[in-house]
């Protein structure tokens, strides 16, 4: 029985030891994903705890706002790590670039973990914290595009959509990880007067132990046979210039991105503010109202990738720019009067169940899109860009407008965003029957 290599054509019936090395490659990329996105999240999670300590407003929601404005800052980072990271990712492998991507955000989260007050050292608190979070967007902004080029290319075409899934299976579940932190911390460690004053610099520290650990076991990850393939066949190209060559695709990841990342970062990163300032309910109420539906949304990722292997990509992502068009706004609308935890989690729930055909599958559908040369690249840059613009700046956004006695304007904005993805998603090509994976160029 012949050797099967980690990304290539494989037979009908697949081979054991073949689909146990793709498990492990998996497995081993989805845990760094994880750790890289609990570091990240873990900031979100904390943000009503620390955010006095370096925005000392006595209105909080400009004190929110002030942390949301500094979360949407860190992501002017995200492009350059895209470029950086899928340079590398493209020219000396998948597995060099996750590796750094790690290492970088245990700086970051470090940083975080002891950095002084605004009591103590003034500005330059907030200066630090700052720092340590472009360091933060630094890294996830090459995470993404070198995940779902791995994630895709160590996948059997038959199970592409449903390996490729566990990016956003970890993703979410890095934010679950920092809500289960949190929990701990508030239910069984630490009095809330603690948790302000030195106990919310905790998950930092785990986070930099977990981004260690996370880059170890990366670097015995296999690298794909696509990237190994290409290499001989061309020169490994990774650059600007070569991406290029491929205006129509890079549009469409930006096209196919505005949407769902708006989407993503209010039921997610902007979910906790919401619910907490809007309807009225408690801390811990919230908490686990936020954790509960991420429980929802990470099983919705493998489930709704399996789908895309029977079906294809495409009618997943109309099915979310059509009902998330029109349920977006009524959505929110009655979460914003809603007094109870149960019918806050029934709306996220209802929210999550489009939402999912986006984020299920958007890793691999850029992935397809790009031949092997320029693949980190080409899904990793225009994606950051595109996340910088639309989601990054959706809790800032959506704050202002509070702010302003708006609050309302930002349910049209989210709902006319994903509009104008849905009008990409109609007129793309299915990449799950027209794919790139297998060109070297």
């Amino acid at each position: 029985m012949t050797d099967q290599a980690i990304g290539t054509p494989v037979p009908e019936q697949l081979d054991l030891a073949d689909m146990r090395r793709r498990v492990k490659a998996i497995l081993i990329g989805s845990i760094g994903n994880l750790v890289e996105w609990y570091d990240f999240y873990a900031y979100t999670a904390f943000a009503l705890y620390f955010a006095p300590a370096f925005f000392p407003q006595s209105d909080p929601v400009v004190q929110q706002l002030n942390a949301a404005v500094l979360f949407a800052a860190t992501f002017l980072m995200r492009p350059l790590g895209g470029w950086l990271f899928g340079y590398l990712a493209d020219h000396f492998g998948r597995r060099l670039s996750l590796t750094l991507s790690v290492v970088c955000m245990c700086f970051g989260s470090l940083i975080i973990a002891v950095t002084p007050t605004y009591a103590t050292i003034g500005v330059a608190a907030p200066a630090i914290l700052a720092l340590a979070r472009v360091i933060e967007g630094l890294s996830l902004g090459g995470e993404y595009g070198a995940s779902a080029t791995y994630l895709s290319e160590v996948a059997d075409a038959k199970h592409r959509g449903f390996y490729s899934s566990f990016q956003y299976f970890t993703l979410i579940g890095g934010q679950l990880t920092a809500i289960i932190v949190l929990l701990l911390l508030q239910k069984v460690f630490l009095t809330p007067a603690e948790l302000k004053a030195w106990g919310w610099r905790i998950p930092f520290v785990i986070g930099a132990l977990l981004a260690i650990f996370a880059a170890v076991m990366r670097r015995s990850l296999q690298e794909t046979d696509a990237f190994v393939e290409a290499s001989k066949i061309a020169k490994p190209s990774g650059s600007i210039r070569g991406l290029l060559k491929y205006p129509r695709e890079v549009l469409l990841v930006v096209g196919l991105t505005a949407g769902g990342t708006a989407a993503f970062y209010t039921f997610t990163t902007y979910m906790q503010t919401f619910v907490r300032l809007s309807s009225g309910l408690t801390e811990d109420q919230t908490t686990m109202v936020i954790f509960a539906s991420l429980v929802f949304a990470i099983l919705l990722q493998p489930t709704y990738g399996a789908l895309s292997d029977r079906i294809g990509r495409k009618p997943l992502l109309i099915f979310f720019g059509v009902v998330g068009t029109l349920a977006t706004v009524p959505i929110l609308m009655t979460l914003k009067e809603t007094k109870t935890p149960l019918m806050a989690f029934l709306l996220i729930c209802a929210a999550w169940i489009f939402v999912a055909g986006y984020t299920s599958i958007n890793a691999v559908v850029k992935a397809e899109l790009f031949p092997t040369n320029v693949r980190a690249l080409g899904v990793g840059f225009p994606y950051a860009i595109t996340v910088s613009v639309f989601g990054g700046t959706a809790p800032a956004i959506a704050l202002s407008f509070k702010s302003l006695g708006h609050e309302d304007w930002f349910y049209y904005y989210l709902s006319g965003v994903i509009f104008l993805s849905l009008l990409i998603y109609a007129t793309m090509r299915d990449t799950k029957h027209q794919s790139a994976m297998h060109r070297h160029e």
